[in-house]
């Protein structure tokens, strides 16, 4: 939490997502097929507001069973990104989902845009094809397993 609170003294929306990230319970899946996807975007929504989010889960691109919920990539435009460096913005969405970065997610891409940067480019990045790295890294099944 200290990464967070470190970033902007004054900046309302990093003292926001401090005081949620502090005070929040987990979030339950409204769709029980995609779990980790819901919880994601949930998250994201509450704690950075965002003027347009995209959550897309491209775990069907690599190395992993079929349904699998552990590769995604998401866009998020917000207004709480005014004045943050790319790497400031990049550890409020990492603190916001570390919850599913230290257990079922594996990888995540992350486009953060102001909404000033959003309208210049709106694009969505894409992710290259998997290389099958994947197959040596042995924390996978266990992070993809159910509880």
């Amino acid at each position: 939490m200290s990464v967070v609170l470190m970033l902007s003294q004054n900046s309302t929306c990093v003292r926001t997502l401090c005081t949620r990230l502090l005070h929040s319970r987990p979030l339950m899946a409204s769709d029980p097929s995609c779990p980790v996807e819901t919880s994601i975007r949930a998250k994201l929504t509450g704690a950075l507001q965002p003027e347009h989010l995209e959550v897309h889960n491209e775990s069907h691109m690599h190395a992993v069973p079929p349904g699998s919920e552990s590769h995604f990539r998401v866009l998020v435009v917000s207004p709480c990104f005014e004045g943050l460096s790319l790497l400031q913005c990049h550890r409020l969405v990492n603190d916001t989902l570390k919850e599913e970065l230290s257990t079922r997610v594996h990888a995540l891409a992350i486009q953060a845009k102001t909404p000033q940067q959003w309208a210049k480019d709106p694009s969505l990045g894409k992710s290259p094809g998997c290389l099958g790295g994947s197959k040596g890294d042995h924390t996978v099944q266990q992070k993809l397993q159910t509880d």
